[in-house]
C-alpha cells in the first residue's frame, strides 16, 4: 500500500498543471493558438516601438530640416503662427527636453575643464568673423553682403546645437555650458566685433539678452536637472521622448526663421548659398580638428565642432534688420539659416552611427 501510494504521488508530479498542460514549446496557448504575453512584456512592447520609431525620426534630422526650410521658403503662411512668445516657449521646451537628460556630476566634469569652453568661445568670435571675412573676399561679395556675411560669423551659438550635440552622441552638458558662454558673450562681443571689422555701432540690448538667456536655456536646463535628481523613474521614462521632443521644436523653429526670411532666400545669389555653406561647414571641422590639436576625446571634438559650426542666425537677421539701412545686409543671415540647420543636422546624424572610442 505505501508502495502504490509513493507511486501515485510520483505520478501526480509528473503531470504538468491545467495551464502548463495547455503551453506548447514555444509558449503558445494550445487550447486556442494564442500567444500569452504577460502584463509586463505587453506593457514594455509598445515603449520599445516607440524608441524604434524616435530612433529613425531622430535619423531622418536632416531630412525633416530640409522640409520644413523648403516649407518657410515656398509658403511662409504656413509658419504665421509663430510668434515671439512661440519662439521662446519653443526653445524652452528644446532646452528642456536635453536637461532631463543631464545631471550635476556633468556639469562638474564640464567645469573642471575650463580650456575647452575657452577654445570654443574664441572660436566662436574670433575664428568665425575671420573665417567669413576671407570666405565673402574671396567669392567677391558685395560691401553689404560681406557685412552681413560678417556679422553671421561674430553671433552666438545657436540653442539647436544642443539638441545635435545630443544626436551625435556628444557631451550635451559642455554644449550647454558653451551655448550659455557665447550667448552671454554676444552682449559685448559682437558689438565689438562690428565696430572694428564694418566701422558700425550695433546697439545688443544687455538686459533683453540676459533675461532672453535666463528664459532659454538656464531655467529650462536647471528644472530639468532638478527632476532628474529628485524623479529619475519620472525623467527616465520621459527621456525616450527627448530626442522626439527636441527634433520637433527644431524643425519648427527652422521653418518659422525660414519663413521670416523667405524674400531674401529667394533673392540670394549662388556667391552667398556658397559663402554661407562654406562658413558652417569649414567651421565645424576647424572646430573639430582643433580640439584634436589639442589631445581633447572624440566626444569633446564632436561637441565644439557642432558648436562652431552652428550660430544663431536668426538673432543676426534682426541685428541687421534693427541696426542696418542696408537691407542686403540681412540676406546673409537669411540664408545662414538654411545651411546652418541642415549641416548641423547631417553632422549630428552622421556621427550618430560612428561610435565614440573615447579613452
Amino acid at each position: 500500500t505505501t508502495t502504490t501510494t509513493r507511486a501515485t504521488r510520483e505520478g501526480a508530479a509528473k503531470i504538468p498543471p491545467r495551464s502548463a498542460r495547455f503551453m506548447d514549446a514555444r509558449g503558445r496557448d494550445g487550447r486556442r493558438g494564442a500567444t500569452v504575453v504577460t502584463a509586463a512584456s505587453a506593457s514594455v512592447a509598445p515603449m520599445e516601438q516607440f524608441k524604434k520609431f524616435s530612433e529613425l525620426f531622430a535619423n531622418l534630422f536632416p531630412i525633416w530640416t530640409i522640409l520644413a526650410a523648403v516649407v518657410g521658403v515656398m509658403r511662409p503662411a504656413t509658419f504665421e503662427f509663430m510668434t515671439s512668445n512661440m519662439y521662446t516657449g519653443c526653445l524652452a521646451l528644446l532646452m528642456f527636453s536635453m536637461g532631463i537628460t543631464l545631471t550635476i556630476d556633468d556639469f562638474k566634469r564640464v567645469f573642471a575643464k575650463p580650456g575647452v569652453i575657452s577654445l570654443g568661445f574664441l572660436a566662436c568670435y574670433v575664428m568665425m568673423p575671420a573665417l567669413a571675412f576671407v570666405i565673402g573676399n574671396a567669392l567677391g561679395l558685395s560691401g553689404p553682403l560681406l557685412a552681413g556675411l560678417i556679422l553671421v560669423g561674430s553671433i552666438n551659438g545657436g540653442q539647436a546645437s544642443n539638441l545635435c550635440a545630443y544626436i551625435a552622441r556628444g557631451d550635451v552638458a559642455l554644449s550647454v555650458l558653451m551655448t550659455t558662454a557665447t550667448t552671454v558673450g554676444c552682449i559685448f562681443m559682437t558689438p565689438l566685433i562690428c565696430k572694428l571689422a564694418l566701422g558700425a555701432v550695433v546697439d545688443v540690448d544687455a538686459v533683453g539678452m540676459a533675461v532672453s538667456t535666463v528664459q532659454v536655456v538656464l531655467v529650462p536646463v536647471v528644472v530639468g536637472l532638478f527632476l532628474n535628481k529628485n524623479v529619475p523613474k519620472v525623467c527616465r521614462s520621459i527621456e525616450p521622448f527627448s530626442p522626439v521632443i527636441g527634433v520637433t521644436m527644431t524643425i519648427i523653429l527652422v521653418g518659422g526663421a525660414v519663413a521670416n526670411c523667405a524674400a531674401g532666400i529667394l533673392g540670394a545669389g549662388m556667391a552667398l548659398q556658397a559663402a554661407a555653406f562654406a562658413l558652417h561647414f569649414i567651421g565645424g571641422v576647424a572646430g573639430y580638428w582643433i580640439m584634436r590639436a589639442f589631445k581633447y576625446n572624440e566626444t569633446t571634438c564632436r561637441t565644439v565642432a557642432i558648436e562652431t559650426a552652428m550660430k544663431s542666425s536668426a538673432f543676426g537677421f534682426l541685428l541687421a534688420s534693427l541696426h542696418f539701412p542696408e537691407y542686403l545686409v540681412r540676406v546673409p543671415s537669411a540664408v545662414s539659416v538654411v545651411w546652418m540647420a541642415v549641416l548641423g543636422s547631417t553632422m549630428a546624424v552622421v556621427w550618430r552611427f560612428i561610435p565614440v572610442e573615447d579613452k
